[in-house]
């Protein structure tokens, strides 16, 4: 299957690193920085370009992997296409696609990514549709080639999913900074607490969140939350993330 690229950004460079392995052929990148699309291009021997007037026509699949709110004006680029052209957003429809060319679908990898940080695809949830049997299958097809976890999803569950994974991913990373602010403004490292860290991931490998949770909310340890409160004073913003959330801890309760 021959393949283009638009993005390369941490999916774009995952995903296409998975594609090449599986003996998929990534012809060309996309990126409004052409060095950023050569960066990648180079590194999955495919061509990299900065104009969408240069795209290559005549590809099997397209697979748009930008920011959600440029997906559309990079899809308006591929109209004339015959092939297959995806989006490997959590939140965008598939309208957003199909409005405008005639096979569309979405490919949406579950999983955060880093550039610098290697991943195995086999692993992580692969999420598809499509407006069309024809299309859905080459999707499920490619999708198993690079995944074990392969999952039809409309776009009302796949909008929910991505909900979820905020709240399970992208708020806890950013409560892992806050923590490192604390620490440091106390001559404390953030390395005391990585096992602390890991030790809580562990749990909800094997138990509901909600069963393994500790702390002094769940335990109604008032004059703690108090201390707590008191301590962040002169961080406002902290004390009232602090509150929210222990007062949200606290819910399970009743």
């Amino acid at each position: 299957m021959k393949i283009v690229l638009l993005g390369s950004g941490n999916v774009a460079t995952h995903l296409a690193k998975a594609l090449k392995a599986k003996g998929e052929e990534v012809i060309q990148v996309y990126s409004p920085n052409l060095n950023h699309a050569k960066l990648l291009a180079e590194a999955i021997e495919a061509d990299g370009i900065n104009d969408l007037n240069d795209l290559e026509q005549s590809a099997d699949l397209y697979i748009i992997s930008v920011k959600d709110d440029a997906i559309e004006s990079v899809a308006k680029s591929l109209k004339n296409v015959t092939g297959l052209v995806v989006h490997t957003s959590g939140t965008a429809d598939i309208d957003i696609l199909s409005s405008q060319i005639k096979n569309a679908g979405i490919f949406y990898p579950l999983q955060t990514f880093s550039k610098d940080k290697e991943v195995s695809f086999e692993n992580i949830p692969l999420c598809i549709e499509a407006n069309g049997e024809n299309q859905l299958t080459v999707l499920k097809k490619l999708a198993a080639k690079i995944s074990r976890e392969v999952h039809e999803l409309n776009g009302g569950k796949r909008k929910v999913l991505h909900l979820a994974a905020v709240f399970a991913c992208n708020f806890p990373n950013h409560l892992y900074a806050l923590a490192n602010k604390i620490l440091n403004q106390n001559g404390l490292d953030f390395q005391i607490i990585r096992p602390l860290i890991a030790e809580t991931a562990e749990k909800v490998m094997g138990n509901l969140p909600e069963n393994v949770q500790t702390g002094p909310a769940i335990r109604a340890d008032e004059s703690t939350l108090n201390k707590h409160l008191s301590m962040l004073t002169d961080m406002p913003e902290l004390q009232n993330i602090y509150q929210t959330l222990s007062n949200s801890i606290k819910l399970t309760l009743k």
